[in-house]
């Protein structure tokens, strides 16, 4: 399709008369007298007059104080200078956008509230001929390069890629030729043909009992409308911004994608709920049994390469709601869509298509806020089946980098625009700005809008929004109880015995002990081969885990530090996490096996100062100069400076030789909350010091407290100096609280050691 240039084309320059021709070389001479001057001259006259009055209205200006006028000037002479990222594209009047009427296409003329609308690349399924039965619901196929020519099914309407073209609508210029994302098309037809609801699906899954009315709300007003609570998740935990809706439904072993790797851990059900009113559930969003909405880390991790999944969900339990202030992944193929969040159907087009339609669902959700609505998530709607098929991992790189940054991001986002699609269109720019996607997306966006208004689409109107201020105490009498049903999941190709409940029940214990606890952990191995598995192991126990390292990858969010000056980069994660109840360091080289954890109080320091080979006093001789002797001296300058209480505890714990130096490996190490600040404050005083952490570390624990004090937790720790050769599997202990040396440097590595640990943590074979 051509593009046509929507902007009225500029009318032909008029040209200007021209000057009378002078037959003569040399005109007549002319009186000098003064009239004949200032007549002949008067244009000049005029125009430096003007130049003046301009100089001296300006000069008034700063003068008289009226700097707001001649603030606004200087700006604009000053951002006409600077570069421009990402221009803010305008969103016209809904006045001066024309009308797009469908002319083209065979079905012109059709009328229909109730659509289904999927993407096709191949000839039509059985179960896309199961849908287009579906009573009461119009099927709409949209065509990509990859569909067949002759493609058809008999009661469906099918767009191929040259209807689509033809029907005016500006959305077309931005979307590729081979992608499911062409269904943003699918829905403008949609809504121009009188959409009042519509079912975002896929080609391979079938409606349970082909009713699609006993599974969602379709009907929120009038008296066809069911006029209940519905179960809402608690806000109780100001924190807590995304969850895991398979719980709910009996399956706490499975996540969604596009559910942050950290909160995979995360396997317990609610203390509680709260209700909210039925009719503002915008969004709904169906459970899929067989093949659910999984990411390619489960698929390839929870079950055998030639085995089908075949989970199942709890038909019985009750649909559950999401608060302002929490969100939960949406796809793109059992879904419900109302006319209220039909603005919410944009699929991106500059993001991986694995990714797409779940960013798509966090932005529409953060959105659905400012007009009273809200994501509800309903029991089984759809049975898709597997068919054993690969899931491109590369594909979602952009939700296991991005999604967890996204959704603090989104939680926190402001905007003072005045209507919907201004909001709308600002938060697509802000999203722009923060690398989440780029400008196309921005661009897609304002065109996106403006085809709705040209179809008729009446945006909804604003309601006042709530976030940021104090949060309603849950009073005992709003807390409603549920307690989930634990069904059957599959693992490596083996249904759950009963000793899978209790190795769930031991991953509760866990996460429940150190679910508010950061892992800070420091990589000196390859990052980009092994961060994601070290945030899937530990993720599943922590409630976050901060990786940094001397190769610094933002893709990853990996940030940069040095091992040896490590301590210096903690106080900034200190600050990330206020809420945290401590912070655990941990180098990658040493295995940390946390069930022999537990007992450890959670209010103490922790540190290997129970294992001689970590732990270790060194002599220093005044007359040698060598390293442990100009650290000596550094560690010398910044004790004189301590305050008081740190000085005399440290003092205290050296006994006063100050012939001696404690060296520590530091490897592993826990900072309980009430020692945060003190921490905080020994860093600053080292300065810009070059005292090693090994040396740093050590005196700040000393300085803190007294050994006597510090938790032993660490005294059963396996440590050498160098593991046995090619028998380093002969060190491990699965009774040990962490073991060193180990070294992981590839996929292959981290299969080896996640085999190993599962002596501990049966659960952690799922991975492998």
């Amino acid at each position: 399709m051509l593009v046509q240039d929507r902007s009225p084309k500029p009318p032909k320059p008029t040209p200007s008369p021209s000057l009378p021709s002078h037959h003569h070389r040399f005109s007549e001479s002319k009186s000098l007298d003064f009239s004949t001057w200032f007549s002949e001259n008067l244009y000049k006259i005029v125009i430096i007059s003007l130049l003046l009055a301009t100089v001296a209205a300006l000069f008034f200006l700063r003068r008289v104080g009226d700097t707001a006028a001649l603030f606004c000037f200087q700006e604009s002479q000053s951002k006409a200078h600077l570069p421009s990222a990402i221009p803010y594209p305008n969103l016209p009047p809904s006045s001066s956008i024309p009308a797009i009427i469908d002319r083209s296409s065979p079905y012109s003329s059709f009328r229909s509230d109730r659509w289904i609308v999927v993407s096709v690349s191949s000839p039509p399924s059985d179960s896309l001929r199961r849908l287009a039965k579906v009573k009461g619901w119009q099927l709409l196929a949209i065509g990509n390069s990859l569909t067949p020519s002759d493609w058809s099914l008999k009661g469906a309407i099918f767009l191929s890629l040259e209807q689509q073209a033809s029907l005016g609508f500006r959305i077309v210029d931005h979307l590729p030729y081979n992608s499911y994302v062409r269904k943003s098309v699918g829905y403008l037809y949609a809504i121009q043909h009188g959409a009042k609801k519509i079912f975002d699906a896929d080609n391979r899954g079938d409606v349970i009992g082909g009713d699609l009315g006993k599974h969602f709300d379709l009907e929120l007003i009038g008296e066809d409308a069911r006029r209940t609570t519905v179960l809402q998740y608690s806000h109780d935990d100001p924190n807590r911004t995304v969850v895991n809706p398979y719980i709910h439904f009996g399956q706490r072993s499975v996540w969604p994608r596009g559910l942050p790797l950290e909160n995979v851990g995360e396997v317990s059900h609610e203390e509680f709920y709260t209700e909210v009113y039925s009719g503002k559930q915008f969004i709904q969003q169906g459970l899929s049994n067989g093949l659910p909405d999984v990411d390619s880390v489960f698929y390839f991790t929870r079950k055998s390469k030639l085995e089908a999944f075949d989970i199942r969900f709890d038909e019985d339990a009750p649909k559950v709601a999401l608060p302002q202030g929490m969100m939960v992944p949406v796809n793109s193929f059992n879904t419900i869509f109302h006319s209220s969040a039909f603005w919410g159907l944009m699929l991106p087009v500059s993001v991986s298509t694995m990714a797409s339609d779940v960013l798509r669902g966090y932005w529409a959700q953060r959105i659905l806020w400012e007009i009273g609505g809200f994501v509800a998530v309903y029991p089984p709607t759809v049975h898709r089946y597997d068919r054993v098929e690969s899931y491109p991992f590369s594909e979602e790189k952009d939700l296991h980098i991005n999604v967890d940054r996204l959704i603090k991001f989104l939680i926190l986002w402001r905007s003072e625009k005045p209507t919907l699609f201004e909001k709308i269109l600002h938060l697509s720019y802000s999203m722009a700005e923060a690398g989440f996607w780029t400008e196309q997306d921005v661009r897609f966006t304002a065109d996106w809008l403006q085809d709705l208004l040209a179809i008729g689409y009446q945006q909804p109107r604003l309601m006042t929004l709530e976030l940021g201020r104090p949060r309603p105490t849950i009073g005992h009498g709003d807390r409603r109880e549920f307690i989930p049903r634990k069904l059957p999941s599959v693992h490596l190709g083996v249904e759950e015995a009963g000793t899978v409940n209790y190795e769930i029940g031991n991953l509760i214990r866990w996460r429940k002990n150190f679910g508010n606890v950061v892992l800070i952990m420091f990589c000196s191995g390859p990052v980009e081969r092994t961060a994601l598995e070290w945030r899937l192991l530990y993720g599943r126990i922590f409630k976050t885990v901060v990786m940094l390292s001397e190769q610094n990858n933002t893709d990853l969010a990996v940030g940069y530090g040095q091992l040896w000056q490590a301590y210096k980069y903690l106080p900034k994660i200190f600050d990330q996490y206020t809420g945290a109840e401590g912070f655990l360091f941990l180098q990658d080289d040493t295995v940390l096996n946390y069930w022999n954890l537990l007992q450890a109080e959670k209010t103490k320091l922790w540190i290997t100062h129970k294992v001689p080979e970590s732990w270790m006093t060194v002599s220093i001789e005044a007359k040698n100069k060598t390293w442990f002797s100009s650290q000596a001296e550094l560690l010398k300058r910044v004790v004189s400076n301590l305050p008081a209480h740190f000085q005399v505890s440290y003092k205290e714990s050296m006994d006063e030789d100050k012939q001696r130096i404690i060296l520590c490996n530091s490897e592993i190490f826990y900072v309980p909350r009430r020692f945060v600040g003190d921490f905080v404050d020994l860093v600053g005083l080292v300065g810009d010091l070059d005292i090693h952490h090994k040396i740093a570390v050590p005196m700040f624990f000393m300085a803190m407290d007294s050994p006597s004090n510090f938790d032993d937790v660490f005294q059963t720790m396996v440590h050498r100096d160098q593991p046995p050769s090619n028998a380093s599997l002969n060190i491990y202990s699965s009774q040990a609280s962490a073991v060193h040396p180990w070294n992981v440097s590839s996929e292959s590595d981290f299969v080896k050691l996640i085999r190993i640990m599962a002596t501990g943590d049966p659960l952690l074979m799922e991975m492998v």
